[in-house]
């Protein structure tokens, strides 16, 4: 059995936010976490979320958008939200599952030039690469 926490980052599309988070937490915290992320609706995932993680080397072009998994989702350790619309729509967990909210605007809805909605989506991809390392710090410490 695996002594790895099981982390689920669920957001409406499961097309960017989550999957940045899925992406960040593979990478900086494999050797700690198992982690799935869902969708309360399954989009695919963005091409411009692929192409600003490509930017940080980590590669998600081969992550598919699912949507919530409820068995996975009571047996995970910590659930996060990215979004309102996932927080608002996600399951009653039971006591023994963390739950934390990362309100984060959707960089897909951002308009503008090409480079300000790439922009919209760097930001927030650095904002969950922050997150997410603080996450992963207080998993580590226990």
């Amino acid at each position: 059995m695996s002594q790895k926490k099981i982390v689920y980052f669920i957001c409406t599309g499961n097309s960017c936010r989550s999957q940045m988070a899925e992406g960040f937490a593979r990478h900086y915290g494999s050797d700690v976490v198992d982690v799935i992320s869902g969708g309360v609706e399954a989009h695919g995932v963005n091409p411009k979320a692929i192409e600003v993680m490509a930017e940080k080397g980590i590669d998600i072009s081969s992550h598919k958008s699912k949507l919530i998994d409820e068995s996975l989702l009571f047996k995970s350790d910590y659930v996060v939200t990215l979004c309102g619309d996932a927080r608002d729509k996600c399951p009653v967990l039971p006591p023994s599952v963390k739950s934390m909210h990362w309100g984060l605007e959707d960089p897909a809805k951002t308009t503008g030039t090409d480079e300000e909605i790439m922009d919209a989506f760097r930001k927030v991809r650095d904002e969950i690469e922050r997150r997410v390392k603080e996450l992963l710090d207080c998993i580590r410490e226990g």
